[in-house]
């Protein structure tokens, strides 16, 4: 494989993927997003919400965009830790030997995802906690490395206890996974079906050692010029009541340069610390925390390459939209755009298509949507 930079193609695959399960899964981008981040920050990822918010099909959707070898696991109380890691062999335990049959199971998936996690038990509890934490399965004298990639953990609860207090711990992230606006029922009907019909499209198909390499390109980003902003942040979180440990702290900074990795920087900006707006314990520190961060990022300079995540807007901007779109309609008619800028227009068009979904005013939702289907349009006609 050829060195890697930041602007590496595979940088642009990863992105695809994202990309194109935002089209598939309405009102979703926000957890598409932190599943990227969290992919090349090769960090974990838990997701709170009611059954039936599409939690378990986009993890699935994902590994199945990304070709990735997947384990998933639905926690019971009564969960036991063969069912997670595997039974030992039986022809080696004749021999004496603790060997463990992983075949199929945890530990030999790249993706792994947790339902009902905080349902664990105190008899797995143990192997859980190093394999998130340290990406190493133990047992008896056995000791392998993971090749996991990231874990997504899912529960409709956060932790009562102590003990499941660690293992959630162990999620860097915490993302809520709510139901759609009514408003948008519709477009969620209608993916939901595409959805069906295109199941066994592959669109990015990268390899889990491909991923690999992204996660050590990750390392090589610059985080100097945010330092300071970000030694302060968390000191400012830490005095609101949140619990960030030195731990965190120092994993934290993995997903700010994963935030300028996928905006193909090769240097981390003040916005890259959007990131940290996830980083709750509980409901009620969900708002405070955000106003802590995004007051922050407000001290900075727009920039060009900014996440699309650090624009923490809940309402888009029809003008700004409507701009977009014209600037985008220019591009589509100049006679020396190529092949590769089209792709991007027509990527960046599907976005800004379902950005108007969350426009709640309908005249405005209309007056950039008119403009989106008449690009279209002539995108059809070239085709």
């Amino acid at each position: 494989m050829e060195p890697l930079t930041s602007e590496s193609p595979l940088i642009d695959k990863l992105n695809d993927v994202l990309q194109h399960m935002k089209g598939t899964f309405v009102g979703k981008d926000d957890i598409i997003d932190l599943m990227g981040i969290c992919l090349a920050g090769r960090e974990n990822l838990f997701l709170f919400g009611p059954p039936g918010t599409a939690k378990s099909a986009l993890v699935r959707e994902l590994a199945r965009q990304l070709d990735l070898k997947t384990f998933e696991y639905l926690l019971t109380r009564f969960t036991e830790p063969n069912e997670l890691f595997g039974p030992f062999d039986i022809r080696k335990l004749r021999d004496g030997d603790l060997v463990t049959n992983t075949e199929g199971m945890l530990p030999e998936a790249s993706l792994v995802f947790l339902d009902e996690l905080l349902n664990a038990n105190s008899a797995i509890l143990n192997s859980l906690l190093m394999a998130l934490n340290e990406k190493i399965f133990r047992r008896a004298k056995e000791t392998r490395i993971l090749p996991t990639l990231t874990f997504i953990g899912a529960s409709n609860h956060l932790p009562e206890d102590e003990a499941l207090q660690a293992l959630f711990d162990r999620f860097l992230i915490r993302v809520r996974c709510s139901n759609v606006d009514p408003v948008m029922l519709d477009s969620v009907l209608q993916a939901g079906w595409g959805l069906e019909q295109q199941s066994g499209h592959i669109h990015g198909g990268i390899a889990a050692d491909e991923l690999r390499a992204l996660q050590h390109l990750n390392t090589t980003i610059d985080l100097n010029g945010v330092r300071p902003e970000y030694i302060s942040l968390v000191q400012q979180l830490r005095n609101a009541g949140v619990q960030i440990s030195d731990r965190r702290a120092v994993k934290l900074q993995r997903l700010v340069a994963a935030s300028a990795l996928l905006c193909k920087r090769d240097k981390a900006i003040l916005s890259d610390l959007w990131i940290l707006r996830y980083i709750w314990d509980t409901e009620e520190q969900i708002e405070i925390i955000a106003g802590i961060v995004n007051a922050v990022i407000a001290k900075g300079a727009h920039h060009p390459q900014e996440h699309p995540r650090a624009d923490n807007s809940s309402t888009p901007d029809a003008d700004a939209l409507y701009r977009e779109v014209e600037q985008l309609q220019q591009q589509w008619d100049h006679p020396e755009t190529t092949a590769a800028i089209r792709a991007q227009i027509k990527d960046r068009l599907r976005s800004i298509n379902s950005r108007c979904e969350w426009i709640s005013n309908t005249t405005q939702r209309n007056y950039v949507l008119v403009p989106v289907d008449a690009l279209w349009k002539k995108i059809m006609q070239s085709a």
